[in-house]
C-alpha cells in the first residue's frame, strides 16, 4: 500500500507541461500580442501629435522596447522559466520584490485581458448591429481559455492564424498605399520634436507584450536558445510594419484627418479603396482583439503556475492535467478573474494601471539583470546583452531610465491608484507568508 501511494505521488510529479513550440510558434505569440487592438486604435491619436513624422515616434518606441527586451532575453537565456520575471527578480531580490513583480504581471494581465476582451465584444456588437457587448466579451474569455486547456500546440496555432490575419491587416494599408507615397513631408512635426516624443510614449503601448514569451519557456524546445531569439526576432518583424504603417497612413490621410480619425486604418483603407474596406478591417480588428486576449489569458495562467510551483502562491495552482498537459486551475482562475472584471463593463483606468504595472515591472527586471552580472556571474548566458563597460550592462540601465521616464508621463491618479495597487499586493504577500509559516510550524 505505502510502495502503491509512493508510485502514484512519483506519477504526478513527474508530470510536466508539454514542449511543443519552436522558433515560429514562439515568435508568432511574441508578434501576435504585439500586433494587438493598439496599433488600430492608437495611430491616430499620435499622428494628431507627432504630424507626419508619427513613423518616427514608432521607431523611438521601438527603441525604448528593445533595450528592455535585450533585458528579458539574456535573463530567460539563464532561467528558462515559465514564472519569467518573478524567477529573475526573487534571483536577484529576494521573494518579497519577486512576489510584488509577480502580482504585478498577473493583475495587468487579467485587467487587460477583460479590456480587450470587451473591446472584441465592442467590434462584434458593432458590426452585427446588437447591443451585447459583455456577453461577447465573455464568450470571447470563455473560448479562449478552453483552447488554453485543450493544448500548447492548438493555442499556438490558433494564434498564428489571427497574427497572419491582423498582419494581413496592416500589409494590406502598406500596398494599399503604395500610389499615395510621397504626398506628404514624411519629417513635418506640428508640435516639433515634444510632439514626436509624446507620441512615442503613447505609441509604446502598442509594443507591450513582447515579454510574454518568456512565459512559455517550459513549453518550448531548447528554450534558452529560442526565446531570446524570438523576443528578438518579434519586436523587429512589429517595428518594422509598424513605421511602413506610419508611413502609409500619413500619406492617404495626412496628420490632419488621420488625427481626428476615430477607426484610422479603416478609414485609411476606405479612403484608398472605397467602403468595402472598412467592414474588411473591422473584421481584422476583431481577429486582433480575440489574438490578443487569447496570448495575454495564456501567459498570465503560466505565471501563477510557475509561482504556485515555487509555493508563492497556494499549491493548487499549479495543478497539471493530465491529459492535456495544461495547468487546468490556474487556466480557471485566470479566466473567473478576467470575467469578473469584464462584468464591470466599463473599467476606470484599465490602460493606465496596466501600463504602471508594466513600467515598474520593466524597472525591476533592467535592473536584475544588473544585480545578477555581479551576484550570479557564473551562471551560463547562452545570450548576452552588448554594450557592456565590464559585467556592466549599459544597455539595462538605459532601460531603466527609459521605463522610469515613461512611469512619471502617466496620469497623477492612475499613480495614485497605482500605489494603491502596490500596498494591497504587498499586504497579499505578508498575509500569504504568515499563513504558510503557520503551516509549516
Amino acid at each position: 500500500m505505502i510502495k502503491h501511494h509512493h508510485k502514484r505521488k512519483v506519477e504526478r510529479k513527474q508530470i510536466t507541461l508539454k514542449r511543443d513550440l519552436g522558433l515560429l510558434e514562439a515568435t508568432f505569440c511574441g508578434v501576435g500580442i504585439i500586433l494587438g487592438a493598439g496599433i488600430y486604435a492608437l495611430i491616430g491619436k499620435a499622428a494628431g501629435i507627432a504630424g507626419n513624422s508619427v513613423w518616427l515616434s514608432f521607431a523611438i518606441a521601438s527603441l525604448v522596447a528593445a533595450l528592455t527586451g535585450l533585458s528579458y532575453a539574456e535573463l530567460s537565456s539563464m532561467f528558462p522559466s515559465d514564472s519569467g520575471e518573478y524567477i529573475y527578480t526573487k534571483k536577484a531580490f529576494g521573494a518579497r520584490v519577486a512576489f510584488l513583480v509577480g502580482y504585478f504581471v498577473i493583475a495587468a494581465g487579467i485587467i487587460s485581458a477583460a479590456a480587450v476582451a470587451l473591446g472584441f465584444g465592442g467590434y462584434l456588437a458593432a458590426l452585427l448591429n446588437v447591443n451585447f457587448i459583455i456577453p461577447m466579451a465573455i464568450g470571447c474569455i470563455v473560448l479562449f481559455s478552453l483552447i488554453n486547456f485543450w493544448g500548447i500546440k492548438q493555442t499556438a496555432w490558433v494564434n498564428i492564424i489571427c497574427t497572419v490575419l491582423e498582419a494581413g491587416g496592416l500589409i494590406l494599408i502598406i500596398v494599399l498605399a503604395l500610389k499615395f507615397i510621397g504626398r506628404v513631408n514624411y519629417f513635418e512635426m506640428p508640435h516639433g520634436y515634444v510632439g514626436v516624443f509624446s507620441a512615442a510614449s503613447l505609441i509604446f503601448f502598442a509594443f507591450i507584450g513582447f515579454e510574454s514569451i518568456i512565459k512559455l519557456s517550459e513549453e518550448t524546445k531548447q528554450p534558452r536558445k529560442t526565446i531570446p531569439k524570438a523576443l528578438i526576432l518579434s519586436i523587429i518583424i512589429s517595428t518594422i510594419l509598424y513605421i511602413l504603417v506610419g508611413i502609409a497612413a500619413v500619406s492617404v490621410l495626412g496628420w490632419e484627418k488621420l488625427g481626428a480619425s476615430a477607426a484610422p486604418l479603416a478609414d485609411v483603407a476606405a479612403a484608398a479603396m472605397g467602403s468595402n474596406a472598412f467592414t474588411m478591417l473591422a473584421i481584422i480588428a476583431i481577429f486582433s482583439t480575440a489574438n490578443t486576449v487569447l496570448i495575454i489569458l495564456l501567459s498570465t495562467s503560466r505565471i501563477i503556475y510557475g509561482m504556485s510551483a515555487d509555493k508563492s502562491l497556494p499549491k493548487i495552482l499549479s495543478h497539471i492535467h493530465k491529459k492535456q498537459r495544461t495547468p487546468w486551475v490556474a487556466i480557471i482562475a485566470v479566466a473567473l478573474l478576467a470575467i469578473a472584471f469584464a462584468l464591470i463593463g466599463d473599467i476606470t483606468f484599465v490602460a493606465g494601471a496596466t501600463n504602471f504595472a508594466i513600467f515598474i515591472t520593466f524597472a525591476v527586471v533592467n535592473a536584475a539583470l544588473i544585480g545578477l552580472r555581479y551576484t550570479d556571474s557564473k551562471q551560463k548566458r547562452p545570450f548576452k546583452v552588448p554594450l557592456n563597460i565590464g559585467k556592466f550592462p549599459v544597455l539595462a540601465l538605459l532601460g531603466i531610465i527609459t521605463s522610469i521616464f515613461m512611469l512619471f508621463n502617466l496620469d497623477k491618479m492612475v499613480l495614485i491608484s497605482g500605489v494603491g495597487l502596490t500596498l494591497v499586493g504587498i499586504a497579499i504577500y505578508e498575509g500569504y507568508s504568515r499563513v504558510h509559516m503557520n503551516k509549516k510550524s
